[in-house]
Parts: structure tokens; sequence; C-alpha cells
């Protein structure tokens, strides 16, 4: 082959990787989801901050298609990923469950969205009626059956029960039922 005709095989060989290399360009271009897209997400199972942990996945199906310039790049139903952002248990008797998800992919191209947080039922009003009650109802038998010193010493001992009770049954777990339906926004 003669020095000419390397030149030719050359030039063509670069131009055939050239027009690839725009070709790939563009479609990836319009698998992107852009910014400032909203993505509507129902959940496939129930997450709680008591099982769920930061990092762990999660899986869902979009409720309404999603369009980039007049062209859906994923369909209703598609599946959409995402995983768990921040997962905190409940206190006993304070500071509630908290659970915020993200989503990572929809029908396999990358996202990177806001949060969908969810926080558990507080602790406060609750609390102050079982410890409050207890010490009320123990102040009423004290004074009933010791006078006015029992009525102090019931008032301690059912403030005491009801802090015991509002212990045992104090975990206020987030959490987000299947089936859920959550907006994202791309970031």
């Amino acid at each position: 082959m003669n020095r000419q005709s390397e030149n030719r095989a050359f030039m063509a060989n670069a131009a055939i990787a050239l027009v690839l290399f725009f070709v790939s360009a563009i479609y990836a271009s319009a698998q992107a989801i852009p910014p400032g897209t909203s993505i509507v997400v129902k959940n496939d199972s129930a997450l709680s901050s008591a099982a769920a942990q930061k990092g762990s996945s999660w899986t869902g199906t979009l409720v309404e298609p999603i369009s980039v310039n007049g062209k859906v790049v994923a369909a209703r139903g598609a599946k959409v990923r995402g995983r768990v952002a921040d997962a905190t248990s409940s206190g006993r008797l304070s500071k509630p469950g908290a659970l915020a998800l993200e989503v990572t992919s929809v029908r396999g191209i990358r996202v990177n969205t806001d949060v969908y947080a969810a926080d558990g039922e507080g602790h406060t009003k609750s609390n102050a009626t079982k410890i409050g009650g207890g010490a009320a109802a123990g102040a009423l038998l004290g004074g009933i059956f010791g006078g006015g010193k029992g009525a102090a010493v019931g008032a301690l001992a059912g403030g005491g029960a009801g802090t015991a009770v509002a212990a045992g049954t104090g975990k206020k777990e987030a959490t987000i039922a299947a089936e859920t339906t959550m907006s994202f926004q791309v970031q």
C-alpha cells in the first residue's frame, strides 16, 4: 500500500470515529434527565426508620412519565431505584424516628434528587399525658389512703410509673407505607 492510500484510510477511520463520538454524545444527552425535572414515584415496599439503614436501597415505579424536549425518556410504570439518605431510629422518651429517601436512577438513567423525608410522631404530648396522669393518680390514691404526706409519696410513685409506661411504649418510628406516592426533584 502506498503512502496516499494509508492517508486516505487514516482519514476515513478518523471521520468514522468522530461521527460515532458525536452520535454517542447526542444519545447520552437525550437519555439524561435535566435538573428541575419532577419525579413522582410509588415505593414497592414499606420502609421504617427502625429497620432501614443509611445507604440501603429501595425500589419503586414511576407514577407519571418523564419527558425531555418532548420525548418520553421514562414511561409510567418504569422501574425506579433509590437509596436511604438518612435513617434514625426513635428514642424511647424523645427524638422521634426520621427517614429520608432519594432517587438514584429511573429506567437505568442515573439521577441526583432532593430527599423525601418522613418523621415519626412527637413524644411530648403522649409522654406528658402518661407521666402527668400517673402522678395525678398516685397523688389521689396517696391522699385517700395516707393523707397529705401520702399524696406526695403517691405523686412521686405515680410519676415514676407513668415514666416507665412512657419509656415502654414511647418509640415513635418514621414509616413510609408501601405504595406511598412520593415526589422528588432532580438536582
